[in-house]
């Protein structure tokens, strides 16, 4: 992917959850931002639909359930789809950031790939069709601007479902097709329909591009483009770069047939097509290049806001054409090229030992014709169960082999398909191979408690489950950020499909500290109490604040004092005044005792006997060495 560019949306928060980083690229149909799940702590890709096609209830519609198909792809090689959602008048899509390039920026920094590399990639690239195709989902815009490629080179197909939704959409409203025109099959140009082989088709044309480092047509405008996938085949990679075997040309023509019979059924045909072709080319042949110079910065490539010029006759990004507007040909000569001609010495080459095996044989007519090498179609045995299927297809002395996946919606044991399909004629002798349901997968919950949530989310998604709503509520026991239970919970086997919640821990809550000083030692207690707090009481004297008075407290509230619940807050409180030892003065004057008593902060009383003639202190009370509180009265008796 390339580095973020300014845009608007740039620090927006979406939905309340996705916080946008920055841009990575804008296309046809949608923008692409690398944002941040605040709720689960991951990069992700948000790509924001235009919002002129929110206008549409039909496109909102598709939208919906195109995403939710998709979302249930699970493929190494497909980029995942998390989320799905409206941000005010647009759809969006939460997706797996992949931190890599598009292979149309590789394509233009090297200029073309090695055969080996070239068959690699598509190799990669057909064996994620090949699920989506099982899965019944077409993906309607291979291109290199959809194939991504990580940091460790590795290809991931995006987009699965988006182009579909919107090209529907906007046939059903507007009688038009979206798409990217290098790459569009021709029935989608004829009609606006395709199926799984619409996507072999753009794989060819990927295939020609990867090897020649162009576009198998050009044209000043789209429609012309589209005329010549129409009416004239993809040439051969050869006629461009010499040294390419006749294997890769037959393959490529194999992928790009004009004729929906002649091209491979599904990316999973098409694929063990390519493989073999690959086994056939030597080494040093897989090791070559085209010598094709690059077209210029990668960073180019990609922004749309670039003012690079684009060479006149390549046309790129997404178009609309009327439906129709381009007529399917009629069945006519075409000009004999390197290819029709090999074609041709093929055709009459198999002809003469047709012929020679026909006069050898004598009468195999009949073994053809109406013996056990007849042609039956295949009986309709989809969304029959399997025993009914089988005998259907024994009544109509067809061989079975039974194959058995799991299927999201088919119930188990159902069949789901059959290869070669419904309808499609095959020996009467021969075998049909049944895909049967075994049923939603259903996978048992693994235990998340006490993990951090990034590695429960890498255990469920190791699994084939997905985290559904995460709750954080604070706990003074579970760190912060790790699990504290799961529902479904950890044993428990449920539907793939169905996402897990976790309950992850805040940490220990914060609570605000409050100055209880001055306050008595009851409603200090009280007070931090009602804040979560845990006072902790200390006794001290003082001859400055009142006895039962809070003189100081720690910690103290400030800017920096942060606590928790449960917390220890200790509370100093004061005794009042220290006392001290009452001095003796026994047998004193009056005068010098009343001055001692005094100095050491006691009120004197006076008791005289016999009117105190003599003014000697004859006893105290309280008595000499007691400790009393300074400000306490000491009654002396003087005689």
């Amino acid at each position: 992917m390339q580095p973020a560019v300014s845009d608007p949306m740039t620090g927006r928060l979406v939905d309340g959850r996705y916080e946008v980083v920055g841009r990575i690229a804008r296309g046809g149909m949608a923008t692409v931002y690398r944002a941040v799940d605040r709720r689960l702590d991951r990069t992700v890709a948000l790509k924001v639909m235009h919002p002129h096609l929110a206008e549409s209830a039909d496109f909102v519609a598709r939208f919906r359930r195109e995403a939710r198909a998709a979302a249930r792809l699970s493929h190494p090689g497909i980029v995942a789809i998390y989320d799905q959602g409206f941000e005010g008048d647009s759809s969006y899509l939460t997706m797996e950031f992949v931190d890599g390039p598009n292979l149309r920026t590789v394509l233009r920094a090297r200029g073309a790939l090695s055969l080996g590399e070239a068959l690699d990639l598509l190799d990669a690239v057909l064996d994620a069709l090949a699920a989506a195709h099982r899965a019944g989902l077409v993906h309607r815009d291979v291109k290199p601007e959809n194939v991504l490629l990580t940091s460790a080179g590795r290809p991931k197909v995006a987009d699965f479902g988006l182009a579909r939704a919107v090209t529907e959409a906007t046939a059903a409203s507007t009688g038009t097709v979206l798409g990217t025109v290098a790459y569009l099959a021709p029935e989608i140009v004829t009609s606006g329909l395709a199926d799984a082989r619409a996507d072999v088709y753009a794989c060819g044309v990927l295939l020609y591009e990867l090897l020649t480092g162009t576009q198998p047509f050009e044209g000043e405008a789209p429609i012309q483009v589209a005329y010549q996938h129409v009416h004239t085949d993809i040439p051969a990679p050869s006629e461009r770069v010499a040294w390419l075997p006749a294997e890769v040309d037959e393959l490529v023509a194999a992928l790009t047939a004009r004729t929906l019979d002649e091209r491979p059924a599904d990316a999973g045909a098409a694929l063990d097509l390519l493989r073999r072709t690959r086994d056939a080319v030597d080494d040093a042949t897989l090791a070559r290049v085209a010598d094709v110079a690059p077209r210029g910065p990668a960073a180019e490539a990609d922004d749309p806001h670039s003012t690079r010029v684009t060479p006149v006759h390549e046309v790129r990004g997404t178009v609309a054409l009327p439906i129709g507007a381009i007529a399917r040909p009629t069945p006519e000569p075409d000009p004999a090229g390197p290819r029709r001609r090999r074609r041709r010495r093929r055709a009459v080459a198999l002809s003469v030992l047709a012929l020679v095996l026909a006069v050898v044989v004598g009468g195999s007519a009949w073994w053809f014709v109406a013996g056990p090498g007849a042609y039956t179609p295949v009986p309709a045995v989809v969304g029959l169960d399997e025993d009914s299927a089988v005998t259907l297809l024994a009544d109509a002395d067809l061989g079975v082999d039974v194959q058995r996946e799991h299927h999201d919606t088919a119930p188990a044991g159902e069949v789901v398909s059959a290869d070669p399909a419904p309808g499609e004629p095959v020996r009467r002798d021969g075998t049909v191979r049944l895909l049967v349901s075994q049923g939603i997968l259903m996978v048992e919950v693994p235990p998340l408690a006490e993990l951090p949530l990034e590695d429960a989310v890498a255990a469920l998604e190791e699994v084939g489950l997905t985290p559904g709503a995460v709750e954080e509520p604070w706990s003074d026991d579970v760190p912060a950020g790790v699990v504290m239970s799961s529902a479904p919970g950890a044993g428990e086997v449920v539907p793939h499909t169905q996402p897990v919640d976790l309950v992850v821990s805040a940490g220990r809550e914060p609570v605000a500290l409050v100055s209880v000083v001055g306050a008595t030692a009851e409603t200090a207690q009280a007070d931090l109490t009602a804040a979560g707090l845990t006072p902790v009481v200390a006794e001290e004297y003082s001859a400055a604040v009142a006895a039962g008075r809070v003189i100081r407290q720690d910690p103290s509230p400030g800017p920096d004092v942060q606590l928790y619940r449960g917390d220890e807050v200790t509370i100093v409180v004061s005794l009042g005044p220290e006392p001290v030892p009452v001095p003796d003065v026994v047998g004193q004057q009056i005068g010098a005792a009343r001055t001692t008593l005094e100095e050491a902060g006691f009120v004197v009383e006076v008791e005289e006997i016999l009117g105190g003639f003599f003014g000697t202190v004859r006893s105290m009370s309280p008595g000499a060495g007691e400790a009393l509180v300074p400000g306490s009265t000491v009654t002396l008796t003087v005689v």
